[in-house]
């Protein structure tokens, strides 16, 4: 069986092709450019697989979620230029006759890892999955289902505790200047250091301030879900990044609540070359052909 997954981007869009077993069968990178010539290059590749059977695409927004809204389908108000109000859905069905699944692209990794979890015999029922990169986002599942009826959540925009030596910086969000997108996203580096994050060694300080804001938003999702497990990927995101993160959150916790060792609760993707969402779409889309 064939299935697709559209993992769309504000920069790119991976488009591939896999099967039951989410193995990757066949993939390209379509930059994003304007709706009708990026949606129409997407379309045009899947068209190549006459076998496909159903196709989830997990797409940047924000979005609607909704079925019973006359928008489901549609990427909203999103600051991509152009993109605003975009029948996405739509514009797919008018030349793909398949079941097709719609979500964010943070749900699409979420669930990508949850799997992963699943086919390495974890105990894993609850995850949130965390992007950092230009922007800042995280998918959330229990018990196999996504979290957010009236919308998908934000967790990008939730608001943080400043830190000591970080109260000069204003942020960067056009909609809540500090908020956790506004003060640790990948472009924060060059407001701050006017270079970006790949040029600023992790002996550099300003890392200690980015980890003292993930392990802030990491407690919340903590204290407010009880995952089994918090995964952090996007390219501001690595391993000696993450031991930052795990020693602020120790402190912010204070042993208050049982999470395990942290090096198996804050985690790095366990699905490769960030290919979360698309194991996550295989699987969404086989799911809404199974239905």
């Amino acid at each position: 069986m064939q299935l697709g997954s559209i993992e769309a981007g504000g920069t790119k869009f991976v488009c591939a092709v896999g099967d039951e077993n989410y193995r990757v069968q066949d993939k390209v990178r379509i930059p994003t450019t304007t709706p009708e010539e990026t949606l129409s290059k997407s379309i045009a590749y899947f068209k190549q697989f006459p076998e496909l059977k159903a196709l989830a695409i997990s797409s940047f927004g924000p979005i609607e979620l909704r079925h019973n809204s006359p928008k489901y389908g549609y990427i909203t108000d999103t600051p991509k230029k152009g993109w605003a109000n975009t029948d996405f859905l739509g514009r797919l069905k008018q030349d793909l006759d398949i079941p097709m699944y719609w979500t964010t692209d943070v749900n699409g990794s979420a669930y990508g890892e949850y799997v992963m979890s699943t086919l390495f015999n974890e105990q894993v029922n609850s995850l949130v999955y965390f992007t950092i990169g230009t922007g800042v986002g995280a998918g959330t599942i229990v018990d196999g289902k996504f979290i957010g009826s009236m919308g998908h959540p934000e967790v990008g925009h939730v608001r943080l505790k400043r830190h000591p030596d970080d109260l000069d910086f204003p942020g960067i969000c056009p909609f809540h200047g500090d908020c956790l997108e506004g003060l640790v996203s990948g472009p924060t580096f060059d407001a701050r250091l006017g270079k970006p994050g790949k040029d600023v060694p992790l002996t550099n300080h300003v890392w200690d301030i980015l980890a003292y804001y993930v392990a802030q938003a990491a407690l919340q999702e903590t204290l407010l879900v009880r995952p089994d497990k918090i995964v952090f990927g996007g390219g501001v995101v690595s391993e000696p990044f993450l031991v930052k993160v795990r020693a602020e959150f120790d402190k912010l916790l204070n042993h208050y609540v049982d999470v395990g060792k942290l090096e198996d609760y804050i985690v790095m993707p366990a699905v490769k070359e960030n290919g979360s969402a698309t194991l996550g779409d295989f699987a969404l889309a086989l799911n809404e052909y199974n239905k």
